[in-house]
C-alpha cells in the first residue's frame, strides 16, 4: 500500500444563479497551479472529480451536470478601475479537460459576492449599509461585470425575499451588468459574426435550417424550434434522455461553430464544449415547468430552451440570457421574430424551470449592431467553506 498523502486548498462552495462551483483565491492556489497550465487543469478536475465514466462525480465536490461542473479563481484586478479578475473554468464531466473558452453569467453573480466575503475588495469601497458596487473583470473573455451587491452592517446580505425560478429557497437580490458584452473576445469582435441576422446553415445528415450566430454574452446558435421538431415547452427529460436527439444538437452546434468562425475543423469541437452555445426558440405557449409551476403564454415574450455541455440546461445560462437579450432587441433575429418582433430592450422568456427577465441597450453604428450593456437579476449564497482536499500527486 502505498503511503500518498492528500493536500487541503482553502476553497469555498457557492451557489450563484442556477449553477454551483468552487471558488478560490488565486494566492490559496498552490505555486504551480497559480498560474495557467496542466497542473491547474488537473487540480480543477481532481476537484469536481473528473473525468468520471458513471458520470456522477461521486469522488469530488461536482454534480455530474454542467450547472455545477464549474470552478472559479478570484484575485485583486490587473486591470485600472476593477476590482477583481475573474477566471472561470469548466470542466467537462466525462473527459479530461478544462474549457476556459467562455465565462459563467450565474456564477459572475456569486463572483461579486465572493470577492467581498474573501477581503478581494478595498474596505473603503464597502459601505456598512446599502450596495457595494463590484467591478469585476472577466479574464476569459476580456469583458467588464459590474455585480451590485447588497450589504447589511458591512457584511454581503445573502438572504431575501427575491425569488429565481431555477433555485429553491429565496435569497438576496444582485443586480449584473454586462458591459458591452457583444463580442466574447474572439478574433473579428462582430456581434454577427457572419453577417447576417438570420443565415441558412447547413447541417450535415440534418439539412439546412435558418439560424441567428450570435457572440453577446457568449456565442450562441439559435434555432426555430418547430424546424428541428419542437414545440419550445419541452424539459430535461424529454431530450437528455435521447441520444439521437443530443447527437443531432451537438451537429447544429459543430455546424454553426465553425460557420463562426470559432473553430477550424469539426473535431476542434471535441475540446471546446462549453462554446457556443445551442438554443431553440418558439412564440409563447402554455407549459408547466419542472418545478409544477403552470406557465401561461400571458407571462412570458417567447419562450427557450439552451443545451449546456451537451444536455439541455435545467433553467438557463446566464451568459446564454445575455445573448437572448441581446438577440431580442435586435428586429429581424430569431429570438426577435419569436418575441414577436419589433423594437424592445427587454424580454421575458420561459425556460424549463419558468421565466427570466433580461435588459439589453442594441443599437446600430456604421450599420453593425452592438450592445452596450445588458442587466439581469441573480442571488448567491455560500454553502461551504474551508478547505478542499486533493490527493498530492494530482500536481
Amino acid at each position: 500500500m502505498t503511503k500518498a498523502t492528500q493536500i487541503r486548498i482553502p476553497a469555498t462552495y457557492m451557489r450563484g444563479g442556477t449553477s454551483k462551483g468552487v471558488f478560490f483565491r488565486l494566492r490559496d492556489l498552490p505555486a504551480s497551479c497559480q498560474v495557467p497550465g496542466e497542473a491547474r487543469d488537473r487540480l480543477f478536475m481532481r476537484v469536481i472529480g473528473s473525468p468520471d465514466p458513471y458520470a456522477a462525480h461521486i469522488d469530488g465536490m461536482g454534480g455530474a451536470t454542467s450547472s455545477t461542473s464549474k470552478c472559479v479563481i478570484l484575485s485583486k484586478s490587473s486591470q485600472p478601475e476593477h476590482d477583481v479578475d475573474y477566471l472561470y473554468g469548466q470542466v467537462s464531466i466525462d473527459s479530461p479537460f478544462v474549457d476556459w473558452s467562455g465565462n459563467c453569467g450565474n456564477l459572475s453573480t456569486a463572483a461579486g459576492a465572493f470577492a467581498i466575503h474573501a477581503g478581494l475588495v478595498d474596505p473603503a469601497r464597502i459601505p456598512e449599509n446599502g450596495t457595494c458596487t463590484v467591478r469585476i473583470w472577466q479574464a476569459n473573455i476580456q469583458k467588464t461585470i459590474i455585480a451590485h451587491v447588497p450589504v447589511t452592517d458591512g457584511q454581503v446580505q445573502e438572504l431575501g425575499d427575491f425569488e429565481l425560478d431555477g433555485v429553491t429557497f429565496p435569497a438576496a437580490e444582485i443586480v449584473l451588468e454586462f458591459m458591452d458584452p457583444s463580442d466574447d473576445g474572439e478574433e473579428g469582435g462582430a456581434m454577427f459574426p457572419t453577417g447576417n441576422l438570420v443565415d441558412d446553415l447547413e447541417v450535415p445528415g440534418i439539412g439546412t435550417l435558418k439560424a441567428t450566430m450570435i457572440a453577446a454574452g457568449i456565442p450562441t446558435v439559435f434555432v426555430n424550434a418547430e424546424d428541428i421538431g419542437y414545440q419550445g415547452t419541452e424539459l430535461r427529460e424529454d431530450i437528455n434522455g435521447n441520444p439521437e436527439a443530443l447527437a443531432r444538437f451537438e451537429q447544429i452546434r459543430v455546424a454553426g461553430a465553425l460557420r463562426m468562425g470559432l473553430i477550424k475543423t469539426p473535431e476542434e469541437a471535441l475540446k471546446r464544449q462549453h462554446t457556443p452555445k445551442i438554443a431553440f426558440v418558439a412564440p409563447p405557449k402554455d407549459y408547466r415547468a419542472s418545478s409544477g409551476k403552470q406557465i401561461s403564454a400571458g407571462e412570458v415574450d417567447l419562450l427557450v430552451r439552451a443545451l449546456s455541455m451537451g444536455k439541455l440546461h435545467h433553467a438557463m445560462m446566464g451568459t446564454c440570457a445575455v445573448a437572448i437579450g441581446t438577440a431580442a432587441a435586435v428586429p429581424g433575429t430569431l429570438v426577435n421574430l419569436a418575441a414577436g418582433g419589433g423594437e424592445r430592450q427587454s424580454v421575458r422568456f420561459g425556460h424549463p424551470s419558468g421565466t427570466l427577465r433580461v435588459g439589453a441597450e442594441a443599437r446600430q453604428v456604421n450599420g453593425e449592431w452592438t450592445v452596450t450593456k445588458a442587466i439581469m437579476s441573480r442571488s448567491a449564497r455560500i454553502l461551504m467553506e474551508g478547505w478542499v482536499r486533493v490527493p498530492a500527486d494530482t500536481i
